[in-house]
């Protein structure tokens, strides 16, 4: 049996037991009060009904162990044993203990009759706290009916009201009947009624102060969720704004290693180059350090430059470096290596439908693959080749063959100029390649493919441009 269960057995039997030990407790009681009363007038014992004549007014109980005592005793217990079943079917205990009092009436006579009444009350109150009043008022008329049925019966017969006419006894028992029928039934029945409604309302409020209690609850717990959902959208926006800033470095970074690697090497080889012949030959050591003097006034320009786009303060002017550009770039190295410069072009413009971001990347190859030629291979013929006759796609190669002398010399953290092509070409989707080829050269291409067809494109027109 579960916990619950158990208690609810525990208070009907609870309720059954003090029910009975009530209604017994005070018919015993009334032997002391009968006897304490002075116009009380004692009544035998005898095997009849138990009634007394005499001419007091006081109420008589009957003797301890007479058979109306006896039959009343056994009413009361049968009452409250009924009391057990109220929880299960309370209309039907309703109409069983209100129909006890009128066998027992029917059967006896006894002056103390309305104890029976006790059961009746409880009974009614345990079913008008389980039944809605719709679904019991059948059985709460018939409980009063059988009440004032009861009563009147026992009234009737102890009195002798039919004495002074049948009309006179039916009107005097009816009333009777009705007075115990409104004290046992009616009354509880409205006490209960407001109780059980004032519960109810208890409960509602309850239950609307726990529904805005839970409303609560939830905006509380909505705006932590929107709280944590800020959050969450600033941190995102955060990682983006770093996210944002680490790419502006890295190309920061590309770009002051491309300007920095293509003219500052071709400075320390002029400059290697001037410290040999300034003894031997000083009008070509003069030469070298007037190409000196252009290289760092050219390093100089493309640094003020990449200053002036990352200042705020106003607009920067910048020329865009394109495929066209890797003309000046050749024509600049061959102040001190053999460059050559092919052009294979198709029947449209030069780098037709290359998107100007990808004319970047294509040019800062070019750019990092010559200074590397100067600085590891140098006196190495090189040769530089941009390819414009496919249709779908620019090739950009730089060649060089096996160096004439001894390096220049790499910076600590060489490297960074192989890493910064490839992260460039990954950035615009083209692809790199860059190795060794025959010994002592090494090669860098770039294929990168069209934004949008050449605008015209004749594949029987093959020109070829050596410079």
């Amino acid at each position: 049996m579960a916990p619950a269960d158990a208690r609810t057995r525990r208070t009907d039997v609870l309720v059954a037991v003090g029910t009975a030990v009530l209604a017994v407790g005070l018919l015993l009681g009334l032997l002391p009060l009968d006897a304490a009363d002075p116009d009380t007038i004692a009544v035998g014992t005898g095997t009849g009904t138990g009634t007394g004549t005499g001419t007091g007014t006081g109420s008589v109980s009957p003797a301890v162990g007479g058979p109306a005592w006896t039959l009343l005793v056994v009413t009361l217990l049968v009452q409250s044993a009924v009391l057990l079943a109220a929880r299960r079917v309370p209309r039907t205990a309703l109409l069983v203990v209100s129909a006890l009092p009128v066998l027992l009436a029917l059967v006896s006579t006894s002056t103390v009759f309305g104890l029976t009444a006790l059961p009746v009350v409880v009974v009614v109150v345990l079913a008008a706290l389980r039944v809605p009043l719709p679904r019991l008022w059948p059985a709460v008329i018939g409980a009063a009916a059988l009440v004032a049925a009861g009563t009147g019966i026992e009234w009737a017969d102890g009195s002798g009201a039919f004495r002074g006419g049948f009309a006179r006894g039916v009107t005097a028992s009816f009333g009777q009947g009705v007075l115990q029928a409104v004290g046992a039934v009616g009354l509880p029945l409205v006490v209960t009624l407001i109780v059980r409604s004032r519960r109810e309302l208890r409960a509602a409020r309850r239950a609307e102060t726990d529904a805005r209690a839970a409303a609560a609850d939830a905006r509380t717990a909505e705006a932590d969720a929107r709280t944590a959902e800020a959050a969450a959208v600033s941190r995102e926006q955060d990682a983006r704004v770093e996210a944002a800033v680490s790419r502006e470095r890295a190309a920061m970074a590309r770009e002051l290693h491309d300007i920095a690697a293509h003219h500052l090497s071709g400075i320390a080889l002029m400059s290697a180059v001037v410290d040999r012949q300034i003894d031997t030959d000083p009008e070509r050591a003069h030469d070298g350090v007037r190409q000196v003097r252009e290289q760092s006034t050219a390093v100089l320009e493309d640094l003020r430059r990449l200053v002036g786009l990352l200042r705020d303060d106003g607009p920067a002017e910048r020329d865009v470096e394109t495929v066209t550009g890797i003309a000046d770039l050749v024509e600049h190295a061959r102040l001190r290596s053999d460059v050559a410069l092919v052009v294979r072009a198709g029947d449209h413009p030069l780098a037709d439908g290359i998107g100007p971001l990808t004319q970047l990347v294509a040019y800062r190859t070019v750019q990092e693959a010559l200074a590397n030629v100067a600085l590891h291979a140098p006196g190495a013929p090189c040769t530089v080749t941009v390819d414009d006759r496919d249709p779908d796609h620019l090739t950009v190669r730089v060649e060089n063959g096996a160096p004439n002398g001894p390096a220049v010399g790499s910076a600590p953290a060489g490297g960074n100029g192989l890493r910064g092509m490839r992260e460039r070409a990954e950035l615009v989707g083209a692809r790199l390649q860059a190795g060794p080829t025959g010994p002592g050269g090494w090669t860098v291409e770039l294929v990168t493919g069209r934004e949008a067809r050449p605008a015209s494109d004749d594949p029987t027109h093959d020109p070829e441009v050596a410079g």
